[in-house]
């Protein structure tokens, strides 16, 4: 269970520690992302799929989410304080927001076994498709 509700927090209780900045493990990640991007982007968004593109979608965030913290010399082992990061240390509030409502989603999908109606997904995919592209323009990744 997190107890954390700010990046400090996370820094406190261990959930995010100071490591070397690793450029190859960030590369790999991004590289990742970006593959899986081009496969989803390939899928037209359909009721019967709508709730597996976005936790293809949502993983690709993590992975970047997770190449900027190593960049930056940390590592994070929970989502919430990935968004603290943004939230505390970026100053990007928008951001935060929309991680925490697709990170709020994901948790009732995967631990709760609750599908999302198709116009929920939909709007799910879009913000995880906006929070990618700013994600990219962080990390100085050319957008297609």
């Amino acid at each position: 269970m997190n107890n954390e509700s700010n990046w400090k927090e996370c820094i406190e209780n261990n959930s995010s520690l100071s490591v070397s900045s690793d450029k190859a493990k960030a590369k790999s990640l991004i590289d990742t992302a970006t593959g899986r991007n081009q496969y989803l982007h390939e899928n037209e968004i359909k009721e019967s799929n709508a709730n597996y593109l976005f936790e293809g979608y949502y993983s690709s965030l993590l992975e970047l989410l997770h190449a900027l913290v190593i960049l930056k010399g940390y590592k994070v082992s929970n989502h919430i304080c990935l968004g603290y990061y943004l939230r505390d240390v970026l100053k990007r509030d928008d951001l935060f927001r929309l991680f925490d409502d697709c990170r709020f989603k994901r948790n009732s999908l995967v631990y709760h076994g609750r599908k999302m109606d198709f116009l929920t997904a939909q709007g799910a995919i879009e913000k995880c498709k906006q929070l990618l592209n700013e994600l990219n323009k962080l990390l100085n990744i050319p957008i297609k």
